[in-house]
């Protein structure tokens, strides 16, 4: 009988976890099919961790980790992908805005052939105006940049397991799941769903939370920003052009104006384009830095009992080989 794998990032959940466990458990036991949950605690400062091992206590079926700092939900997303060893995986929230009622659905597809299975927005729920605002801002960022609709994309979605393989034998360090299946290609199915309101807690995504994750995952699956250097240089040189064009007319007619306004305009053009140019390349190099280093995308302290002894050797081997660079 195939095996459903369902990975849970967690941060600062300990409310959810007993009852999105329970859900879970009881929404694949009246389908009939067989399930894991893996839980992975991102660094949590409350009792998150404490909850999955109580979880795991009482349902073998629950297995989890838990990392020495917070790495991010990325991280968390390659974790739990990591640990997992069912034939095909779904990645979900653990507070369970991704509808839980959605999974029988994903399953089929894949029973009929489909290799991932997109979840895709057609409501997002109640949100605050500042929430939707800032948003919708990082989803048209992010399309521009990796030239793929993410407004209405999500984490929510089913791999078979050959595309798990495929995800996690990938070198890179910073890696972004959601654009990561994209790319990968495979046989691909949709499914729509409404965003759900959380039961407990409060959503840890900030605007400026939102912006650094998409600069970050930008600039780890797309050059364009790096294109952009050149645009503003072309720009930069084009007024360049047009202001001596002027400056020399008017010399030469004997009506140059007096003062260094002009110059200072264009220093201060040239200045912002140069500085936010060295910013982009600064952090490309950054990112390059961060992957030559060769240091894991995440160290995990504490694992449940239950966890697969081949799942937790396949993570040590991978540490040490990263510590003997």
């Amino acid at each position: 009988m195939a095996l459903l794998s369902i990975v849970l990032p967690a941060y600062n959940e300990e409310q959810n976890i007993a009852n999105t466990a329970k859900v879970l458990g009881d929404l694949l036991d009246a389908n009939g099919i067989d399930y894991e949950l893996v839980f992975i605690s991102d660094g949590s400062k409350d009792g998150t961790f404490e909850r999955i091992q109580e979880c795991a206590a009482q349902n073998p079926r629950v297995r989890g980790a838990e990392f020495s700092r917070n790495f991010g939900k990325e991280a968390g997303i390659f974790a739990g992908l990591e640990l997992t060893t069912g034939d095909a995986v779904i990645v979900m929230d653990c507070d369970l805005q991704h509808p839980p009622e959605v999974i029988p659905l994903m399953w089929e597809k894949w029973q009929q052939g489909a290799e991932i299975v997109e979840g895709i927005k057609s409501d997002r729920g109640r949100e605050s105006l500042g929430y939707k605002l800032s948003a919708g801002l990082f989803y048209k960022i992010m399309s521009k940049l990796i030239k793929m609709d993410m407004n209405a994309s999500s984490d929510f979605k089913l791999l078979d397991r050959k595309v798990v393989q495929v995800l996690l034998e990938l070198p890179e360090r910073n890696t972004f799941f959601r654009a990561l299946t994209f790319w990968a290609g495979f046989k691909t199915e949709t499914v729509e769903y409404e965003v759900q309101e959380r039961k407990y807690g409060q959503s840890k995504w900030s605007f400026w939370s939102l912006m650094k994750y998409a600069i970050t995952n930008a600039t780890s699956f797309s050059t364009l920003p790096l294109q952009l250097v050149t645009i503003m240089g072309m720009i930069s040189i084009f007024f360049s052009v047009i202001l001596a064009i002027q400056t020399l007319v008017r010399y030469l007619m004997g009506t140059a104006v007096e003062g260094f306004t002009t110059v200072i305009l264009l220093i201060l053009i040239i200045g912002g384009f140069l500085m936010l140019s060295l910013g982009i390349i600064g952090h490309y190099i950054a990112r390059i830095y961060e992957e030559v280093k060769g240091r894991p995308k995440y160290i995990i302290s504490h694992v449940t009992a239950n966890v697969p002894q081949t799942a937790v050797g396949s993570w040590k081997r991978e540490h040490r080989a990263d510590q003997n660079i």
